[in-house]
Formats: structure tokens, C-alpha cells, sequence
């Protein structure tokens, strides 16, 4: 496995700041930049570009905070479908607030919501407004739009956008985002600019997406990690022919954008009077692709992440019973990649040591490349006994050595047993942690292998079953890259989570 820093991330923030700023002087006016992918918690660049941090974007925006304004849209259909952030396990309106305290608690202005494809009869939506609003937010409702976005004559007109919400903005740079994909983000931005020219401003639009990266080749694994990330959208990456027409320079996009650029020009021409843009490849400012330092690090990065969005539909389908309509299309693009998915190495080992035991188990492989696995006992389930066996290895613990004191381990199953009404007495890697923490206190050993917690950062694993709800979370919080084979423990009709 590829180690290292594939990305600079101060080169970045320099370059993606400047880039703005023209883009903001060649436009004039007001400029309404659409973030796309992750403003904030960018856990999908931070996988693909070693180097790239979560906060990367912000942190960008933080060298202009004073002439930012940021304003949140979220679908109201996402509020009906109580739609979840799969990274963060939390709903989309917990993550609007959530990204309001952020921005805020980083000093930027945010004060607008937009609601968007808004319905009278959304009761879920009209109470997230009502809560907002007492929260002190704007909220403003964008409806849905018949022949949008074909339609340009009726969209661009009163009965359209014109029906739109504006949002009343104070700064000349608005940076539109969102929790997800599909929010409304261009839709609010095309809106907002019809707005400022209805009420005698001047506006423009751009768009900040970092996937696909537009300068790499259609092939690139980066890229392709991009597909393998939105195979619940259907996205595909293409050749921008518009760019390639316009200018003899072949740039990657995706297909969303491509299919829908002419119309967006035509919108864009019949709000504006002109528009600057010939292709999509046009729209972005986007500098990511210059800032790869190692490009080596970055494919290899990019194919363990292709491998662990195959495993995560393949999971995704099992839990909903689903068919493998999502799983089919991470397959043909790990095929595009040339890899395989025990090309990911702890999943043979995982699995050898499955069939070895009889019973699930489980796999890490360390930043020294060192694969640890754990085996399903009496006391542990297998994710547990790997944890503790890789803070073992991590801090030169002899494996015959109990971290875990009996005083620590019989309180916590004889509360799962007796007043939680488990079954099963196992320790999961939260209790195994507790337990561990509390052993910390008489145990120079257990002491020595909590402060190596952090060292698991970005290490990757892989379990022979789906993990629980609770070991799923503390691998994401201690950054464990965490797949898992589409096969629940027992077999029965309700599982779960």
C-alpha cells in the first residue's frame, strides 16, 4: 500500500484563493459560487488526496472570510425521505444546523436557508423551516419548477424563478452548499441572479467542484473514485466536447454537467444578456489537479477507495434487500481501474482467517504495512480483538499479555446481560475500548497501547460481516478506512444495526 503525501494543501489554499479572486473580477458584481461535493468534512478528498484535509476548502475561504457570505440549501423531498449522511450517520436537516455552527464557529456570515423543489403539502419541510426560524435563520422556498430546466422561456420568467424566494445577501461573494447532492444548488444560484437582475443588480455564477478533477485523464483513478463514489447517481466522467470545440484542449467533466451545459448557457445568456462561459470546463475553478505532488500516492489511495465503495453498495444491498444495481456499477468501474477487490490486501487475510476459525473475523493492515487480524471469541467480537491486538502490535505488548482487567470487563457484562437485555455477553469496540480506558488507571501496558489510538488513522480494514451500528462508528472515529463482506453474522429476518 502507497504511503505519504500525495497533495499540497498550502499550495492549494494559495492557488484556489488567487483563482477565485480573478474568477470573481472577471465576472463583476455579485458572483454566486456553487460548492460542490463537501465544503466542510471533505472525507472523500482526504481519501483519494493523501494531504488533502477535511477542511481543506474552508480553510481556503478562510483567507477571504470578510467578503464571504455562505448560504445552506437542502432539498425539501430529502426532509420527506429523512435522508442521511451516510459519513456522519446523521439526517441532512441535523446536518444544515450542524454546518451553520461550523461556519459560524469559524467566523463566516451565514444567515440564509433555502428550502428547495418546496411543496405546500411537505409537512416535514414547513416544521424544519418553523424550526429553523426560531432558531433565528432566514428561510426562504424555492418551488419546483414544471420543464425545468428544458423549458428556458417559462423558467426564466415570473412564473418560474420569478416564484422563487429571493434571498436578501449582503456580501458580493456567495458560496452556495449544501449537505449533499441533489440539493438545489444550481438551480438557488440561477435564481439568485435572476433575483439581482429583476431588482436592478449584477450578478454571475461559478462552480467549485473538485471531482472530477478536470486536468487529470478520464482514466486517472482519482477520477475514477468519483464514479465509484456516485454510483447511487449514475454518474459517469466524460471528455468535455464543448472545451474540446472551443478551445483544442481535452479536459474531463461529468456527464450531468455536459448533458445539461447547453441549457445552463442558454439561462445563464437569457438572465445575464451574455454569458463568459463556452464549455463547463469553463465554470469551474477548480485548481486541485496542480496541487498532486505524488501522484503515485493518489492512484494507489484512489484504488483502495474504489474497492471500498464496491463494498460499501454490496452492504447497502444486503441491509435494505436491494437489488445489485449499485454494486454492478462500482464493478465496472473497478474494472476501468484494472483492480480487483481483494486487491484491497486485509481482505484475504480476513477472510483465510474466517475459514481457519470457523467464525467472523477480522483485519487491519498498519501504516508499517503489517496486516493484524482478530478472531470471534467468548468475550470478543472479532473487530474488538482486533483492536486490541493491533494496539498490541503498535505498542510492543506481547500478544499473551491481558490489557483488560476482570474488574473492567464483569461491570459491563453483567450490565449488557442483566439490565439491557442483550444475549449476546461479547465486547464490542466500544466497550473493549471502556474497558481499556478503565484498566488504564492500574496498567502501564493498557496505558502504552491507548496512547497509540491515534497511529490507526488511515489505516484500512476489512471484516467478514456487516458491523453494527456502534462498531461502524468508532471505526469512523478513529479514521479505521473500514470495509466489510455483504454477510450478517446471523442469519434471520431482522437485523440489526
Amino acid at each position: 500500500m502507497a504511503h505519504g503525501i500525495g497533495f499540497d494543501r498550502e499550495k492549494y489554499i494559495d492557488l484556489q484563493s488567487e483563482h477565485i479572486k480573478a474568477r470573481r473580477e472577471k465576472i463583476g458584481g455579485k458572483l454566486y459560487l456553487e460548492m460542490g461535493g463537501k465544503l466542510f468534512d471533505d472525507m472523500h478528498a482526504s481519501r483519494v488526496l493523501p494531504g488533502f484535509t477535511p477542511d481543506n476548502k474552508i480553510a481556503m475561504l478562510d483567507r477571504i472570510k470578510d467578503e464571504v457570505e455562505i448560504l445552506v440549501c437542502i432539498n425539501a423531498k430529502d426532509l420527506q425521505r429523512n435522508k442521511v449522511r451516510a459519513d456522519l450517520g446523521i439526517t441532512y436537516d441535523e446536518d444544515v444546523l450542524r454546518l451553520v455552527d461550523v461556519f459560524r464557529g469559524r467566523g463566516f456570515l451565514v444567515e440564509n436557508v433555502v428550502l428547495t423543489q418546496m411543496e405546500d403539502d411537505n409537512r416535514q419541510a414547513a416544521e424544519f423551516k418553523e424550526r429553523l426560524e426560531r432558531l433565528g435563520m432566514k428561510v426562504f422556498r424555492h418551488r419546483v419548477i414544471p420543464g425545468y430546466p428544458s423549458d428556458t422561456d417559462f423558467i426564466v420568467s415570473e412564473e418560474g424563478l420569478g416564484r422563487n424566494e429571493f434571498a436578501e445577501t449582503t456580501r458580493d461573494l456567495v458560496v452556495v452548499t449544501a449537505p449533499g447532492p441533489g440539493s438545489g444548488k444550481l438551480a438557488t444560484c440561477l435564481s439568485q441572479v435572476y433575483h439581482e437582475y429583476q431588482r436592478g443588480g449584477s450578478a454571475g455564477y461559478a462552480k467549485f467542484e473538485t471531482f472530477p478533477i478536470w486536468n487529470l485523464p478520464l482514466d486517472h483513478p482519482v477520477n475514477l473514485a468519483y464514479e465509484a463514489a456516485t454510483v447511487d447517481l449514475n454518474d459517469a466522467n466524460v471528455i468535455d466536447h464543448f472545451h474540446l470545440s472551443a478551445y483544442g484542449e481535452s479536459t474531463v467533466n461529468y456527464n450531468r454537467d455536459v448533458e445539461a451545459f447547453p441549457l445552463l448557457k442558454v439561462l445563464l445568456e437569457k438572465l445575464t444578456g451574455t454569458t463568459p462561459y463556452q464549455s463547463p470546463t469553463d465554470m469551474g475553478v477548480n485548481m486541485a489537479g496542480f496541487c498532486i505532488v505524488d501522484d503515485e500516492v493518489c492512484r494507489e489511495a484512489s484504488r483502495q477507495e474504489i474497492i471500498r465503495r464496491y463494498f460499501k453498495a454490496l452492504v447497502d444491498e444486503a441491509r435494505g434487500r436491494l437489488d445489485s444495481t449499485q454494486s454492478d456499477r462500482a464493478a465496472v468501474v473497478m474494472a476501468k481501474a484494472k483492480i480487483k477487490a481483494t486487491d484491497r490486501a486485509v481482505v484475504g487475510v480476513a477472510r483465510a482467517r474466517a475459514e481457519e476459525t470457523g467464525e467472523p473475523a477480522c483485519a487491519i493492515q498498519l501504516d508499517d504495512d503489517t496486516i493484524i487480524t482478530g478472531r470471534t471469541s467468548a468475550l470478543l467480537g472479532c473487530s474488538a480483538a482486533m483492536l486490541l491486538n493491533a494496539l498490541k502490535h503498535l505498542a510492543s505488548i506481547p500478544d499473551e499479555s491481558h490489557l483488560l482487567s476482570p474488574e473492567s470487563i464483569e461491570p459491563i457484562k453483567t450490565l449488557k446481560i442483566q439490565h439491557l437485555g442483550s444475549h449476546n455477553p461479547r465486547l464490542h469496540t466500544d466497550e473493549v475500548l471502556i474497558a481499556l480506558s478503565v484498566s488504564a488507571s492500574t496498567n502501564e501496558e493498557a496505558r502504552r497501547a491507548l496512547d497509540h489510538l491515534q497511529h490507526l488513522k488511515g489505516c484500512i480494514a476489512h471484516t467478514t460481516t456487516i458491523l453494527g451500528s456502534v462498531d461502524e462508528g468508532i471505526f469512523r472515529n478513529l479514521g479505521v478506512l473500514v470495509t466489510s463482506d455483504p454477510k450478517f453474522q446471523k442469519k434471520s429476518l431482522y437485523q440489526k444495526r
